[in-house]
């Protein structure tokens, strides 16, 4: 059994920064990618950024030189570091993590979704 737990979101003034964590727990071989998504009320869900093994990353225009996604494999766990906020960030945010499980078959989990609010 995976969970994948998120934190780090909150109430932010315009040009502020916060800090999502997503942690994958459970049992498996290795983690192939972890990603974050974010839904405005109204929207669908759309990719901000995600980080395969290897360390590579990709990111939506909108949020490249703003927003850092790095990893810390020993602990399963990704981070969405969120500068220069702008009010049209404010959505949920959603890790989604895509897993190898010890079966040999791949799985993606998503977590519960943190509410990041940009406004004065």
């Amino acid at each position: 059994q995976v969970r994948v737990v998120e934190s780090g979101g909150g109430l932010v003034q315009p040009g502020g920064s916060l800090r999502l964590s997503c942690a994958a727990i459970g049992s498996f071989v290795r983690i192939n990618s972890m990603g974050w998504y974010r839904q405005a009320p109204g929207n669908q869900r759309d990719l901000v950024g995600s980080i395969v093994s290897g360390g590579s990353t990709n990111y939506a225009d909108s949020v490249k030189g703003r927003f850092t996604i790095s990893r810390d494999d020993a602990k399963n766990t990704v981070f969405l570091q969120m500068n220069s906020l702008k009010p049209e960030d404010t959505a949920v945010y959603y890790c989604n993590v895509d897993i190898l499980l010890y079966n040999y078959r791949r799985q993606t989990y998503w977590g519960q979704g943190t509410q990041v609010t940009v406004s004065s």
